[in-house]
């Protein structure tokens, strides 16, 4: 081989040298550069390592793998339809509300199939139905169908900007797990065009909403601060966190400050809570991942964490507890609260967590999910302890309360809250009953069909107003037929019972509140208690309800039920041939006034049967005046929007002092299929009540079964220390404190 040869083949290696290392050199960047999105990307509610977590977990049988093969084949089957971006026309529950409501849904879960497998065309789906929104959405002007015609809660994609902001909580999230596959070009087509313009719509563009103390912007504020985390704006974040002027008079932090309580109770009720617990659970984790030195879930004592808590607490037999503004379907098993038990569980490792996620049989394709999924897989789950407790309302706890007493399968609700802002209802000291599974004492909870169209729009109905939020509707004090506050939200957001005390102890669960501000001259207190006695067969529930004031009123105490009448020991004047309304106005309009009573003395009964095969008896001591009104839902009412549920309203046509003391009794049983019927009747036998200065005395006598005493000093200059003595049938009792209960069975 000549010298030019070799001189030749030399410079040829030397190239092809240059080539092969080029090519390793690119080789390795861009494997770098995938490294890096991916260690990136997602870094929200999920992280690169929980995806490396999941893809090894799909790879075995348990139910992580069965959820995930159950959303991958709903999902292919979405992807077989022509994407639809519709132009926004409709309210909620309509086409086009549900459509893009739907589609962020789609995007979420298509982009996690998509880092669970890195099948391309999961992400290309996302990618080309965020470029359809990105080529709609700079265009659009407020939804038509906005409320009142106000630009302040109104969207563009939606008919309120709230809607808005949960689209955007769930296609952040899904860009955020598709970047990987993305181009520089296609990811600032999809900033530029729909990302950034909805951020800023629901920031800079809606700052009502987003600064101001309620569910709405909390929502909005997950929204924009989980946006400015994967779009690298840091100060959408600090805006997210402490408001639109960074100052702390708004945002993410404020709300966890005022909207709950100390021990985690939220503000607007169960329901509501329930509602933000989503965005809050899930900002809470994005700034976990993010910002690990913020230490969230130890922010205010760990009050992101109390609140999933407390929503667990607040329901019986898997539906929460329906005060305020709620739908009753509502119940443990809802999204939010899957989140919200998946990462609280990741948390703190709670096994009592885990029983309510078995229960839910729900499984989040996330790493909290995961978590959960492995963890009911080895059995490592123990009984969430439901307690008898109080909730105390207002963001220090001195707002009154929501009192809980649990005994066997009953469960007592006693409402002596905060009003509970705009979703509030004005039944101040209201109640529920609980036993055997089932509603036996309702709360009517709002008036609406969410998200059916022909009704209203899916929006709250206008009887919400007229009835459901009434305090009519509810089982407390109503005087001269007009609602609590004059139903005056503002006034009642101004006010809030005075919880005296809640005990538990020696048979006696026991709650007492009082309120002098929803009358301008009335007083009332009420205690209620659930009693135990081995010689019961059930536990039975005490309601004392006194009323002061100087001057004369009409006082009426209904009593909503659910059943069937079977009984009672008053004479009916039943309409039965043509209904009319009880009242004219605060709710009374939409009640048929069925049949009138007086009542029966000394003590009145009524008793009805429950389909859960249990009778009920409610026992109230008598005074000559008073009339028993049975009444049931469906008057003033021409487009059916109202339930039709009954019943009983004791009132005291004229009187200035009343005292209502009953007894609610469950008893019995019916089994229609083995046509056994026992004990249909009321076991209480005597009532007996009088008030001897701050002293109630309340006497309860039960047919073959207990005698009890129990006396209760709700005095407003009130002394624990102080030795109180009461002198009864010549015999003299004495205890300190509030209150005393004294077994006379045996006397």
């Amino acid at each position: 081989m000549n010298k030019a040869m070799i001189t030749m083949n030399k410079s040829l290696l030397s190239a092809i040298s240059v080539i092969v290392i080029f090519i390793c050199n690119s080789f390795g960047t861009a494997v770098a550069a995938e490294q890096q999105a991916v260690k990136q990307h997602p870094s929200l509610v999920i992280t690169a390592q929980d995806v490396v977590d999941m893809r090894s977990e799909i790879a075995r049988d348990g139910r992580f793998k069965k959820e995930f093969q159950d959303k991958k084949s709903q999902l292919d089957s979405k992807l077989a339809l022509p994407k639809q971006v519709p132009v926004p026309r409709d309210s909620g529950g309509g086409f086009t509300h549900e459509v893009h409501k739907n589609n962020a849904q789609s995007m979420y879960d298509a982009a996690i199939i998509y880092q669970l497998t890195g099948e391309a065309k999961y992400a290309n789906y996302v990618r080309d139905m965020l470029f359809l929104y990105a080529d709609m959405y700079p265009g659009l002007p407020l939804h038509p169908q906005r409320k009142t015609d106000s630009v302040i809660s109104a969207g563009k994609l939606f008919w309120q900007n709230l809607n808005e902001s949960v689209w955007l909580v769930y296609v952040i999230q899904a860009y955020d797990a598709i970047l990987p596959a993305l181009t520089t070009s296609e990811r600032k087509t999809i900033e530029t065009g729909i990302l950034r313009p909805v951020a800023l719509f629901l920031s800079e563009g809606s700052p009502h909403t987003f600064n101001t103390i309620h569910n709405h912007a909390t929502w909005a504020t997950c929204a924009v601060g989980m946006t400015g985390y994967v779009l690298n704006e840091p100060q959408w974040v600090e805006q997210a966190l402490y408001g639109s002027d960074k100052s702390g008079k708004g945002g993410f932090l404020r709300q966890l400050d005022e909207l709950f309580s100390p021990q985690g109770y939220y503000n607007e009720g169960p329901y509501y809570q329930r509602y933000a617990l989503l965005p809050f659970v899930t900002f809470a984790k994005a700034i976990a991942v993010n910002e690990p030195q913020r230490n969230i879930f130890s922010y205010r004592d760990g009050i992101v964490l109390k609140a999933v808590n407390t929503t667990i607490q607040l329901s019986y037999n898997n539906l929460f507890l329906p005060i305020n503004d709620a739908i009753k379907d509502k119940g443990l098993n809802t999204i939010e609260l899957v989140n919200g038990v998946a990462i609280a569980y990741s948390v703190t490792k709670d096994t009592g967590l885990l029983s309510i996620a078995k229960q839910q049989d729900k499984v989040i394709l996330t790493g909290d999910g995961l978590r959960i999924a492995q963890a009911l897989d080895q059995h490592l789950e123990q009984p969430y302890p439901f307690t008898s407790m109080v909730f105390q309302d207002g963001a220090k706890g001195d707002e009154g309360g929501l009192v809980v007493m649990r005994e066997k399968d009953q469960a007592l609700v006693f409402k002596a809250t905060a009003q509970g802002m705009g979703h509030g209802h004005f039944d101040k000291l209201n109640w529920l009953f609980y036993d055997k599974g089932a509603e036996i004492i309702s709360d009517y909870g709002s008036a609406r069909f969410l998200n059916v169209e022909a009704k209203f729009g899916g929006r709250y109905l206008p009887e919400n107003d007229t009835y459901a939020s009434q305090t009519i509707a509810h089982n407390t004090l109503v005087v001269d037929e007009t609602s609590h506050f004059n139903g005056d939200t503002s006034i009642g957001n101004e006010n809030h019972p005075d919880l005296l005390y809640f005990a538990n102890k020696d048979g006696l669960k026991i709650s007492a509140a009082r309120v002098d501000n929803a009358y301008s001259d009335v007083e009332f207190v009420r205690t209620m208690a659930q009693i135990h006695h081995k010689q019961l067969a059930h536990p039975v529930v005490l309601d004392v309800l006194t009323v002061h004031s100087n001057n004369v009123h009409q006082l009426d105490l209904p009593l909503h039920y659910k059943g069937h009448l079977m009984d009672t020991n008053v004479a009916l004047d039943t309409a039965t041939q043509r209904l009319a309304p009880l009242g004219k106005k605060n709710g009374y309009e939409h009640l048929w006034l069925k049949a009138t009573a007086k009542a029966a003395m000394p003590v009145s009964q009524i008793t009805w049967l429950h389909d859960n095969g249990r009778f009920y008896s409610l026992s109230t001591i008598s005074r000559a005046d008073m009339k028993i009104l049975f009444t049931q839902i469906g008057a003033n009412d021409p487009l059916f929007n109202l339930r039709t549920e009954n019943a009983f309203i004791l009132r005291i046509p004229s009187a200035k002092q009343a005292a209502f003391v009953s007894v609610l009794e469950p008893h019995g049983e019916y089994n229609p299929v083995s046509e056994l019927t026992f004990t249909a009747n009321s076991q209480v036998k005597n009532i007996t009540h009088q008030q001897v200065g701050d002293i109630d005395q309340v006497s309860l006598e039960f047919i073959n079964g207990p005698k009890l005493l129990l006396l209760l000093n709700n005095a407003k200059a009130f002394d624990e220390k102080k030795l109180n003595k009461v002198k009864i049938g010549g015999k003299q009792y004495s205890f300190r404190g509030r209150f005393h209960l004294i077994d006379l069975t045996d006397n």
